[in-house]
């Protein structure tokens, strides 16, 4: 069974960088085909993808959100984690990290973390 799980801090100051981690249990983030997700959710509004870092190594994020975001990981821990820059009230949100299996369907999540960007 796959577990994924957020961690970060829940408030982030405007003009800050929003780092989260997704550790991931019960399966290697570099097994083949595999790829793993950052979505948010803002209050009131759906989910929004922001990017995902695949079983390869190679990056992919939202057009919208690509100049502030940027996704890593760290295999020798089975890591990955989320960069955010420049963050503003806008980027409150639940954020969840996710898998994607190879028929591109999102089967495991994590319990999802809130942060609130706030002076």
């Amino acid at each position: 069974q796959v577990q994924l799980q957020e961690s970060g801090p829940g408030l982030v100051k405007p003009s800050q960088t929003l780092s989260l981690t997704c550790t991931v249990s019960g399966g290697s983030i570099t097994t083949n085909y595999y790829y793993w997700s950052w979505i948010r959710q803002p209050p009131g509004k759906g989910l929004e993808w922001m990017g995902a870092i695949a079983y390869s190594g190679s990056t992919y994020y939202s057009p919208s959100l690509k100049s502030r975001t940027s996704i890593s990981r760290d295999t020798s821990k089975n890591q990955f984690t989320l960069q955010l820059s420049s963050v503003t009230p806008e980027d409150t949100a639940v954020y969840y990290c996710a898998r994607v299996d190879r028929h591109d369907e999102y089967d495991y999540w994590g319990q999802g973390t809130q942060v609130t960007v706030s002076s």
